[in-house]
């Protein structure tokens, strides 16, 4: 897929706030500093769409970008940590969690996975509740260029030994390094295959 533009349409604290449902859409949601707003500017090709920051919970809204007019790119706040109050952090988990059940035009939630770090118990919590709530979603593990080779390839192949424990099948994956630009073909190829079935 060619990305001939992307722009910023809204930004929202709840579901409803959310752009009119005419569109298939698609989240990118992980642990806060997961290297979410790096992966989405590779995505579009765009160094500022969604703002960067080396602080956890830079985003604290439902941020939609309309991509090539006929799609939706959907930034959610990181889970997990980050430095705010547990009050602000309680008043995310809601929205998010209300946004991913009751968003009639998501197509996938891409769960973004730090790579160059061990299995992290609140990733798997996280997706564990999205199958229970029978969610589409994809797993995007980041920043594969953080760290050696091999030792990426034990936390991937860990990762999905423990996603295997609860699953038949692995859900997609993809590895990716917004350093090195890689990884962003397959995930638009896989936005294109899921967006064909909106019709």
């Amino acid at each position: 897929m060619k990305i001939s533009s992307a722009t910023f349409v809204i930004s929202s604290t709840s579901y409803q706030g959310c752009p009119a449902p005419d569109k298939p859409e698609y989240a990118f949601v992980g642990r806060s500093n997961v290297g979410k707003s790096s992966l989405i500017n590779m995505l579009v090709g765009r160094k500022k769409l969604a703002k960067t920051s080396s602080h956890p919970g830079k985003t604290q809204t439902i941020n939609h970008f309309l991509v090539n007019e006929n799609w939706y790119l959907v930034d959610l706040p990181g889970y997990g940590y980050a430095k705010i109050s547990k009050k602000m952090r309680e008043e995310w988990q809601v929205f998010i969690r209300d946004y991913v059940l009751y968003r009639e035009n998501l197509g996938c939630v891409f769960v973004l996975v730090d790579s160059s770090i061990p299995l992290q118990k609140i990733d798997l919590e996280f997706l564990e509740w999205l199958g229970e709530k029978g969610v589409a979603f994809a797993i995007v593990f980041t920043k594969t260029d953080k760290e050696k080779r091999n030792i990426i390839n034990k936390h991937v192949a860990t990762f999905k030994e423990r996603i295997l424990e609860n699953w038949e099948e692995l859900p997609p994956v993809f590895l990716t390094s917004a350093g090195k630009k890689e990884g962003a073909e397959e995930i638009l190829t896989f936005i294109e295959e899921v967006s064909r079935q909106f019709g």
